[in-house]
C-alpha cells in the first residue's frame, strides 16, 4: 500500500492489531508497505481489506491473493 510520507511505522501498529493481519512491513520502492493477511474466505479478505483502506494515512492499495502455494509446487518440474 501506499500511506503519506512518515505515516508508515504508525500504519503497521494499526494494522497488527486487525485480526486476520499477520504481518506487516515497510518497503522502499513503488510501495510503502506490503502486508500478509490470512482469512478463509473471499468475502472475509475484502472486509479485511476495507478495514486496512480505512486507516488514516493509507493513500491506496493493491491486493494481490496467493493462487497456489509454492509448498505445493515441491518437486514440481
Amino acid at each position: 500500500m501506499n500511506c503519506d510520507i512518515g505515516a508508515g511505522p504508525e500504519i503497521i501498529n494499526e494494522m497488527k492489531t486487525i485480526a486476520g493481519v499477520s504481518d506487516a512491513v515497510q518497503v522502499s520502492g513503488i510501495y510503502d508497505i506490503v502486508a500478509k493477511v490470512t482469512e478463509e474466505s473471499k468475502e472475509n479478505i475484502v472486509m479485511l481489506v476495507k478495514k486496512i483502506r480505512r486507516i488514516d494515512n493509507v493513500r491506496s492499495s493493491l491486493t494481490m491473493i496467493v493462487a497456489e502455494d509454492s509448498k505445493s509446487l515441491a518437486g514440481a518440474v
